[in-house]
């Protein structure tokens, strides 16, 4: 099986707690994405959204779950799918950053096996896609919150 890894490095003109807040939220990173998410779980920790807490993409019967497994406010999120998905070893790992600038710098890397060969590359390019246009909505939706 080949591995797969997307890198997505982007900086805002806007404070990090607010673009933190924007992908820590299940319900706002649905926005990012363009697909419908919505919390099952909840953590155990402080924060609804922290270590544990579970998410599913898609609708109905069709979509996967994510489980956060590392969760530091302001700096990191870390999570992997944890149900029925077409790859596997998965893990989705932001970095919040403040830049000299005072701007805020993500760091946002995926990386994944495909369990049917060659369907990765298909996988990886649709990820990566809706993934950097969803980015782009970053500064206007933490204007909103």
């Amino acid at each position: 099986m080949a591995m797969y890894t997307i890198e997505i490095n982007e900086t805002f003109d806007v404070p990090r707690h607010r673009v933190f807040a924007l992908f820590a939220d299940h319900n706002s990173f649905g926005k990012l994405l363009g697909a419908p998410v919505k919390r099952i779980k909840d953590s155990q920790d402080a924060d609804p959204n922290g270590i544990g807490s579970v998410r599913k993409i898609g609708i109905g019967p069709v979509g996967l779950e994510e489980t956060v497994t590392n969760f530091e406010p302001d700096s990191l999120i870390e999570y992997t799918i944890t149900s029925m998905s077409p790859i596997k070893n998965h893990l989705g790992r932001i970095r919040f950053d403040d830049t000299p600038e005072g701007h805020t710098q993500i760091s946002y890397t995926i990386t994944f096996e495909d369990i049917v060969p060659f369907t990765g590359k298909v996988v990886s390019s649709a990820l990566e896609k809706g993934i950097r246009r969803g980015i782009r909505q970053v500064p206007k939706l933490a204007k909103q919150r």
